[in-house]
């Protein structure tokens, strides 16, 4: 199928965010990308072509502050990127071509983060994380590199409930279908981070947790970043494209 790709800019408190809409040519499913820390939409555009072509409308998008050598690093916070995957979403939503009962989002590390609690205020069918990193409720408008990496280390390394953590909460709220990539040699995503989500998800229509054998938390690998697009465009057709019989979403 083939698509189409138009830049566009996204509001969020009178600034402008670049972002790149592909498309295929017809009503179809919507995926809202959202990258990790410190990344940009550059990585996610290939796998989004991919996808777009499968027919689903994408959405790529770059959060403030990520831009390296940025001043603007220094003082943005995870409010601040919460309200920019907000305005994305609204964005997606509002494309002709969407269906908006049918929307995926797709995020990493930092951005899965925030991804869990997109779906507590905005409708969410299938969500895909990929080294979900985790934060302390606390401090939650301080700036992001002003938070304690030693103590975030410790938080990570102990099972957290949904009791105790906003993100982890949002994930026991969830009732759509998951997909749960854990790489296998992550120094800032330990195992244990991926189990206390994993256990969250109390509530999910359905639950995919892979390993990436091998892989770093970046993916430095090109091995690696084809294992983890196959991985999740192997999901996305399950859940998006193949679940289309009967013009019904989801799975069986």
């Amino acid at each position: 199928m083939g698509t189409t790709s138009a830049k566009v800019e996204i509001l969020v408190e009178e600034e402008r965010l670049a972002g790149t809409f592909l498309a295929p040519q017809s009503k179809v499913p919507g995926v809202l990308f959202v990258h990790g820390w410190g990344g940009s939409q550059e990585r996610d555009l290939e796998r989004a072509r991919g996808i777009a072509g499968l027919g689903c409308v994408c959405l790529t998008f770059d959060l403030r502050g990520h831009e390296k050598g940025s001043a603007r690093q220094q003082t943005v916070t995870r409010e601040d990127n919460l309200r920019d995957i907000i305005s994305a979403y609204d964005l997606l939503a509002q494309h002709p071509a969407i269906d908006t009962s049918a929307i995926a989002v797709v995020g990493t590390s930092y951005g899965a983060y925030l991804s869990t609690i997109l779906t507590t205020l905005r409708p969410v069918k299938w969500l895909s994380l990929r080294v979900p990193s985790l934060y302390r409720d606390a401090q939650w408008t301080l700036p992001k590199r002003r938070l304690n990496r030693e103590d975030l280390a410790v938080y990570r390394g102990a099972p957290v409930t949904p009791e105790e953590n906003r993100a982890l909460a949002a994930c026991a709220g969830f009732s759509g279908d998951v997909l749960l990539v854990e790489s296998e040699h992550d120094h800032l995503v330990p195992h244990a981070t991926i189990m206390s989500y994993r256990a969250a998800f109390r509530n999910s229509h359905s639950l995919t947790h892979r390993v990436v054998d091998g892989a770093d938390h970046a993916l430095t690998h090109k091995a690696s970043q084809e294992a983890y697009t196959s991985i999740l465009v192997g999901w996305i057709t399950e859940m998006v494209v193949g679940a289309r019989v009967g013009k019904r979403y989801g799975v069986s």
